[in-house]
C-alpha cells in the first residue's frame, strides 16, 4: 500500500471512525469491537504520522491512561508520550511539534507529553496521576531499546504499597466530590462512585502488586472467582455502552449522564417507556443497579488486594465476639474492627445468619464494617436469600431487632442496601432501589431518600446531635417505641412507583409485614398510621389556613392521640428534610410546629376559642410593646382599624412589628414598606401598608419577581378604613451577604413602585432548569369554596419558574377576585401554591370554569 499523507490519514481515519460508529449502532452490544478498533484505527494513523513527521530514529511513541489499555470511547482523548532518550534539541523540538501538528490536521485530537525516561520517574515519584497513566503504557512505534528501558525503570520505582495508598486516598476524594453515592440525578458513569473509574482503580492497584492486569487474570490469581469476574465484565460492558451512547448522542465527550441525553441514550439502548417509568427512568434505574454493582465489588476486590500487599494483617486470628443476644457467642469475629463469620460457609448453611451478621454490627461498638471474605460470602449468598430465607421466623427476629437497635440502625441498613440483602429480605425494598424520583424535589432515588429519613429519624434519639433540631430531640425524648418511627420511615415511601396512592398501598405493606413478623396488632396499627398519613401534615401546614379552628379541629380528629401527632410530626420534619437539602426551611419549621401546638392544645382538652385566642394574642402583643415604652394608648389608633381575623392570623411577635412600624402613620396618605430578617428561618419579613387598590398583590408579587425575590408566605388584610396591611416572607439568593442594602432597597422602591400606580407590566416568562425543561410538572388548578361556602380555595400545582406567581396574581385581578392569604408551598423546583379568594362573581359556574382555564393557560405560557 502506497504510504498516505496528511490527508490520506485524515481520510483513513474518518472512513474507519464512521465505520465503526455505524457498525455500533445497528449492533449496540458490541462495544467491545467499537473500543478496539476506534483503538486500532489511532494505532495506525499515529504510526503513519510518525514517519511523516521524520521523528529521530532514537525517539518512541506509547499509548497511555486509557488509549494504552486499547479502548477508545467516540470523543475521548487520545492520550501519548512521546519518549526520547535525552532533553529535546533543537532539530527533535521541531520534528515534536511537526507530528503533533500533523495529528490535529488529521482530526486526531492527542493529549501529548514529551519526557525522557529520568522525567517519567521523577514525575510519576511526585504524582500518582502521572504514575497511574504510565502504568497503563503501551508500545506504539519507535526505539524499541528505549521502551524497554523505560519499562525497567518505571517496574523498579513502583512500590505497590504506597501506590495502593495513594489510590484509595484519591478515591476516597473522588467519591466526596460526588456526595459519596452513585445515585446522583445526573450521574458522572465514569467519574462517580460504581462508574467505570472505579473499576479501572481495581486493574491499577492490581497490577501494580502483581496480580494481573485484566479480569482473567485476577481470576487465575484468586483476587476474583469465576462468579465475580463475569458480573464485573457484564457490568463494566453496560457502563461502557452507556458512556459510547453518551459521547455520540452529544457528539463531543459527556460522560454525565445529563437530562437532555438520557431519553436518547435510554433508546438506542432499545428500553421503552412504561406505563409508570419514562424510558429515561428506565434507564438511570439500568444505571443504578449496575453501579450498585460496582460498588459492592470494588469494596470486595480492594480488601481481598490489601489483604495479598499486607499478609501479616489478613492473617490475625481474630477475636470472638460474645454476649449478643440471639446470636450464638462465637459466631463471628472480630478482626481489627471488621467483622467475619468464625465459619465462611456460615451463610451457604444457614440463611437467617446473614441478618444476623448485622445484629452483631449493630450491637458491638469496635466493629466498623466487613471484611473482605464477609463481603464475598454474602455476594455469593444472595440465591440463599430466597422465599424460604425471608419467612423464617430467625431472620425476622433479627431484623427487628436490627430495627430496634439503640445505636448503629442507620449505618446498618445503609449496609444491608449496599450488599442487597436488604431488598433481598425486605421484597417491596427491592423495587424501589435505583428508582428515580422526577418529581422536581426529590434528588435521591427512593430508596436512598427512605434511608436518608431513616438517618434523620435516628439523630432525633441521639444526644450528641440534639442541637440541629432542638424541639424535635425534645419530643423524641417522651417517645415509648423508638423503633416504631424508624420502621415508618422505612415503609413510608416503599409503594412509589405502583400506580395508585403509595401512603395506601404502603400502609397495606406494613399490615402484611407486621403479621409475617408477629408484631402486636396496636404496633403494626401505629406504623401503618404513620405511613399511610405520612403526607397529611405537610398538607395541612403549608396549604391550608391554621388560623381556621376548623383546621386544626378536623386534624386533631385524624390524629386521635398525641402519641400518634408527635410521632407524625418527627417523621414529617425527617421527610421533608430528607427530599433535598434545599427543600427544608425555617419557614416550613415554623409552619409544622405552629400546627402541632394548636392541635396539641385540642387533643388536651382546650378547644378552639377563637375570642380567648384573640385575647391572648393581644395581651402577649401588648407585653412585648412594652419593652419598647408603648403602652395601650399608642397602640390604639392602629388597633381600632385592626378586626379580630388580622389578629387571629398573625403572631404576637408579628403584631408588635406591625404596631411598632406603623403607629406614626395611620393618618399617611403615602405607602409605607418595612422589612427586617425574619425571625424564624431564613428569608426577610416584609410589610407593606398603603391604601388598598385591587391590582395591590398583582403589583406587589411582580415587584418581588423583577427584583429576584421568592415569596414563601403571603397575608394579605384589609383594615377598616380601607388600607391594605399586608405582610410577606421573602428570600434572594444573596441575602446573607447583602440583607441590609436590600431591605433599604425594598423600603424604598417598593414604596416608590406602590405610589406610582401605573399599568402592570406583562408578566416576564423566566428561564427554567434543565430538569424541568425535561420533566415537567403537568399544571393543575382546582377552585373550590371552602367548607362553609364564604372563601374560595384556590389550589395550583405546577413547575417553578421565575414570574409564576406574578402570572396568577394578574389572572385574579383581571377577574376582579382578592387574594386574602396565599401559601406558597416550593418543593425544589416544584410549587404547590394554595389561596384563600374572595369574590361575588365565583358564585357563577362559569366564572369559575373560566379562571381556572385562564389559569391554566397563565402556568403553561
Amino acid at each position: 500500500m502506497p504510504a498516505r499523507d496528511i490527508a490520506g490519514v485524515r481520510g483513513f481515519w474518518h472512513e474507519a471512525r464512521q465505520r465503526l460508529l455505524g457498525d455500533f449502532k445497528t449492533r449496540p452490544q458490541r462495544i467491545s469491537q467499537l473500543l478496539r478498533g476506534l483503538s486500532r484505527a489511532v494505532d495506525q494513523a499515529l504510526r503513519e504520522l510518525w514517519t511523516l513527521a521524520g521523528m529521530p530514529a532514537g525517539a518512541a511513541l506509547m499509548a497511555v491512561g486509557g488509549f494504552g489499555r486499547g479502548e477508545l470511547f467516540p470523543y475521548s482523548d487520545v492520550d501519548v508520550l512521546i519518549l526520547l532518550p535525552d532533553a529535546a534539541d533543537a532539530t527533535t523540538q521541531q520534528a515534536v511539534e511537526r507530528f503533533v501538528a500533523a495529528c490535529w490536521d488529521a482530526g486526531l485530537e492527542i493529549g501529548p507529553s514529551v519526557r525522557t525516561v529520568l522525567a517519567c520517574i521523577e514525575e510519576s515519584a511526585q504524582d500518582v496521576t502521572v504514575q497511574t497513566t504510565l502504568l497503563e503504557s503501551r508500545a506504539l512505534c519507535g526505539d524499541a531499546v528505549l521502551i524497554r528501558r523505560f519499562r525497567k525503570a518505571f517496574k523498579n520505582h513502583l512500590e505497590a504499597r504506597a501506590f495502593f495508598r495513594a489510590k484509595m486516598l484519591e478515591m476516597r476524594q473522588r467519591h466526596a466530590k460526588f456526595e459519596n453515592t452513585p445515585y446522583a440525578l445526573e450521574p458522572n458513569c465514569k467519574e462517580s462512585p460504581g462508574g467505570l473509574r472505579d473499576l479501572q482503580m481495581l486493574l491499577w492497584v492490581a497490577r501494580a502488586a502483581g496480580l494481573g492486569g485484566n479480569w482473567q487474570q485476577l481470576r487465575r490469581s484468586g483476587v476474583l472467582s469465576a462468579y465475580e469476574a463475569r458480573k464485573i465484565q457484564t457490568n463494566e460492558r453496560t457502563l461502557k455502552r452507556i458512556r459510547a451512547h453518551l459521547h455520540i448522542a452529544a457528539g463531543r465527550r459527556e460522560d454525565r449522564l445529563v437530562f437532555d441525553l438520557q431519553n436518547t441514550v435510554s433508546s438506542a439502548l432499545g428500553l421503552r417507556p412504561e406505563p409508570n417509568k419514562r424510558a429515561g427512568e428506565a434507564l438511570m434505574q439500568h444505571y443504578y443497579w449496575a453501579a450498585k454493582a460496582v460498588e459492592q465489588l470494588n469494596q470486595i476486590v480492594l480488601l481481598t488486594i490489601e489483604g495479598r500487599l499486607w499478609p501479616e494483617l489478613a492473617a490475625q486470628p481474630g477475636t470472638p465476639i460474645t454476649g449478643i443476644e440471639g446470636v450464638e457467642d462465637g459466631r463471628f469475629l472480630d478482626k481489627d474492627g471488621r467483622l467475619e463469620p468464625a465459619d465462611l460457609g456460615l451463610y451457604e448453611r444457614d440463611p437467617p445468619a446473614i441478618l444476623e451478621t448485622f445484629v452483631v454490627f449493630t450491637h458491638a461498638p469496635a466493629i466498623r464494617g466487613l471484611t473482605a471474605p464477609t463481603l464475598r460470602a454474602l455476594y455469593h449468598a444472595r440465591e440463599r436469600m430466597n422465599t424460604a430465607f425471608c419467612r423464617d421466623p430467625r431472620s425476622h427476629a433479627a431484623f427487628l431487632r436490627i430495627i430496634q437497635s439503640p445505636q448503629g440502625a442507620t449505618h446498618a441498613l445503609r449496609l444491608m442496601n449496599r450488599t442487597s440483602v436488604l431488598g433481598r429480605y425486605l421484597r417491596p425494598f427491592r423495587r424501589i432501589v435505583g428508582q428515580m424520583q422526577h418529581d422536581l424535589f426529590h434528588v435521591y432515588t427512593v430508596d436512598q431518600h427512605i434511608l436518608m429519613v431513616v438517618r434523620n429519624v435516628r439523630r432525633f434519639f441521639v444526644l450528641e446531635h440534639a442541637h440541629e433540631y432542638p424541639f424535635c430531640a425534645q419530643l423524641a425524648a417522651g417517645i415509648e417505641k423508638p423503633w416504631r418511627l424508624v420502621l415508618a420511615a422505612l415503609f413510608h415511601d416503599i409503594a412509589k412507583g405502583r400506580g395508585g396512592d403509595h401512603s395506601v398501598l404502603g400502609a397495606t405493606e406494613v399490615r402484611r409485614f407486621g403479621k409475617a413478623t408477629g408484631l402486636s396488632p396496636e404496633d403494626t396499627a401505629f406504623v401503618a398510621f404513620l405511613v399511610e398519613q405520612h403526607l397529611t401534615m405537610s398538607r395541612v401546614a403549608q396549604k391550608e389556613d391554621l388560623s381556621d379552628p376548623e383546621v386544626v379541629l378536623r386534624f386533631a380528629r385524624l390524629m386521635g392521640d398525641e402519641p400518634h401527632l408527635t410521632a407524625l410530626y418527627l417523621l414529617t420534619v425527617a421527610d421533608i428534610r430528607g427530599t433535598s437539602p434545599k427543600v427544608w426551611n425555617g419557614w416550613k419549621a415554623k409552619l409544622l410546629e405552629d400546627l402541632y401546638r394548636a392541635t396539641l392544645r385540642v387533643l388536651g382538652g382546650q378547644a378552639p376559642n377563637p375570642q380567648a385566642e384573640l385575647r391572648q394574642r393581644q395581651m402577649e402583643a401588648h407585653r412585648l410593646l412594652h419593652l419598647y415604652g408603648i403602652d395601650e394608648q399608642g397602640s390604639k389608633p392602629l388597633w381600632d382599624t385592626l378586626d379580630s381575623s388580622y389578629f387571629l392570623r398573625h403572631d404576637p411577635a408579628d403584631v408588635a412589628w406591625h404596631t411598632r412600624q406603623l403607629m406614626r402613620h395611620t393618618g399617611s396618605s403615602v405607602p409605607v414598606v418595612s422589612g427586617r430578617l425574619a425571625p424564624y428561618g431564613e428569608g426577610l419579613q416584609v410589610l407593606v401598608y398603603c391604601p388598598d387598590q385591587p391590582d395591590l398583590f398583582a403589583r406587589i408579587c411582580g415587584f418581588f419577581d423583577t427584583h429576584n425575590f421568592s415569596i414563601l408566605d403571603a397575608k394579605v388584610h384589609t383594615t377598616r378604613n380601607g388600607w391594605a396591611l399586608d405582610s410577606f416572607v421573602v428570600v434572594e439568593p444573596n441575602l446573607a451577604q447583602h440583607y441590609r442594602d436590600l431591605i433599604s432597597m425594598l423600603e424604598v422602591e417598593l414604596a416608590r413602585t406602590l405610589a406610582a400606580r401605573g399599568p402592570l407590566p406583562e408578566p416576564v416568562h423566566g428561564r427554567v432548569s434543565r430538569r424541568v425543561r425535561h420533566f415537567p410538572v403537568q399544571p393543575r388548578v382546582e377552585l373550590r369554596p371552602d367548607e362553609r361556602g364564604q372563601r374560595w380555595i384556590l389550589s395550583v400545582r405546577a413547575s417553578d419558574r421565575t414570574g409564576l406567581l406574578y402570572a396568577i396574581a394578574r389572572v385574579l385581578t383581571a377577574r376582579g377576585i382578592s387574594v386574602q392569604l396565599a401559601k406558597i408551598m416550593t418543593l425544589g423546583e416544584r410549587v404547590e401554591d394554595t389561596f384563600v379568594l374572595q369574590s361575588p362573581a365565583l358564585s357563577n359556574e362559569r366564572t369559575v370554569i373560566a379562571v381556572e382555564n385562564e389559569l391554566l393557560e397563565a402556568l403553561g405560557t
